[in-house]
């Protein structure tokens, strides 16, 4: 065949076609409640070697929304029996790289929208910070600007009493992270959330950012099904997996699986929890995760930013460990409890939980490392809160 420049520009306008119709579907997304997948988009680009990426999954199938289509704090508390008030003397720190300039403002369109209470720098309950402690923000990244909007609107709907800190690390490295985790721990935190990671790690390195004694500290577990990720391996931290939350079904009225997306498996550098021991989890080394709540984008949660992303602004659904892991925040400082205990408390109370007993995140030569069972399971750990006494 006779190759012309007319040619070669119609075979790149079809292979660019094609692209664009698959581009943002991820080949593992779990089906939606109605049997079709939607199209998603993970919002940070996959993280090099001493640099984490966040684990938001945002839905791209919906153009910028005017109201809110994703699941309401309402519709979580419902769902993990958690009351709406209480723990106005507990601290959530969100720890994300980037500057998210309309974060406080976009913070107050979401609590307004579904009714909670304002959180403010004005009124004392909002504050927001450089990895010093300052004001000199690092510069804008839209993706990362999606990740805090997320993350500051599931601990408010969790927790609509509590303060929030945010903590912007200069970078996404490990060590600038790092920086806004210690930070974030001397300045009167009392949970804080991670909802970033990369490949795993030793403690040895790094895991001095998350020895906090008498503060909860929570990590998504990934977003690219079975395998490990640091700090979710941490030995100091809570890992927090994932589950697809439809409404309907049982006393419960809500039903939950294992999330397709959700990060497990056992680390080779860190060590157990001691909680683990009776827990079955055939990891000689950290297991992970610990508990879980919803982080399918398919059965996402409503999310407001207006940092144009993908030129798209205002009211998003989405999902990722990015969702689970302050919403696990959250159920913390409702308990309440963190002063006290350390990160092998939910494994004493196990029964606390609603254990996910389906779903798969892959494949994997111990079953429980990859497939929800009855008890412990990678995708899912224990299981989700079933109110605060688990934590």
């Amino acid at each position: 065949m006779r190759v012309t420049p007319r040619s070669v520009a119609a075979a790149i306008t079809l292979l660019t076609a094609a692209f664009l119709a698959t581009a943002g579907t991820p080949a593992s997304a779990a089906p939606s409640p109605t049997g079709t997948a939607h199209r998603t988009v993970k919002v940070c680009a996959a993280p090099t070697a001493g640099y984490a990426s966040c684990h938001s999954v945002a839905r791209t199938d919906v153009s910028a929304l005017a109201t809110p289509a994703g699941l309401s704090p309402a519709n979580l508390r419902s769902a993990y029996s958690l009351t709406a008030t209480g723990s106005a003397s507990q601290t959530i720190a969100i720890v994300d790289a980037f500057d998210d300039p309309n974060a406080e403002a976009d913070l107050a369109v979401y609590r307004s929208q579904f009714g909670l209470p304002a959180c403010t720098t004005a009124n004392g309950c909002f504050r927001k910070v450089d990895q010093n402690g300052g004001t000199a923000y690092p510069r804008k990244d839209a993706g990362w600007s999606l990740e805090i909007s997320l993350d500051l609107d599931m601990a408010s709907a969790i927790c609509p009493d509590c303060h929030i800190l945010l903590v912007e690390a200069t970078t996404n490295s490990f060590a600038n992270l790092g920086a806004a985790e210690n930070r974030a721990a001397t300045m009167g935190a009392s949970v804080i959330s991670n909802s970033w990671g990369g490949s795993d790690a030793s403690d040895s390195t790094y895991g001095s950012y998350f020895n906090h004694p008498g503060i909860a500290i929570t990590v998504s577990s990934g977003d690219n099904g079975y395998g490990v990720e640091f700090p979710a391996s941490s030995h100091y931290v809570t890992a927090v997996g994932g589950t697809t939350l439809t409404s309907g079904g049982g006393t419960r009225g809500w039903t939950e699986t294992a999330w397709s997306g959700a990060g497990s498996g056992c680390s080779t550098l860190n060590a157990a929890l001691s909680g683990q021991a009776t827990a079955g989890t055939g990891c000689s080394k950290r297991a992970v995760a610990d508990v879980s709540a919803v982080a399918d984008p398919n059965t996402g949660v409503s999310v407001y930013d207006t940092v144009l992303y993908q030129g798209r602004s205002g009211w998003w659904v989405v999902g990722g460990t990015s969702a689970s892991a302050p919403i696990i925040a959250g159920v913390y400082a409702l308990a309440g409890n963190e002063a006290s205990i350390d990160n092998n408390y939910p494994y004493a109370h196990a029964s606390s939980f609603f254990d996910v007993t389906s779903g798969s995140n892959g494949t994997c030569s111990t079953t429980q490392w990859c497939n929800a069972r009855t008890g412990w399971d990678g995708p899912t750990g224990l299981g989700t809160p079933n109110g605060t006494s688990g934590f």
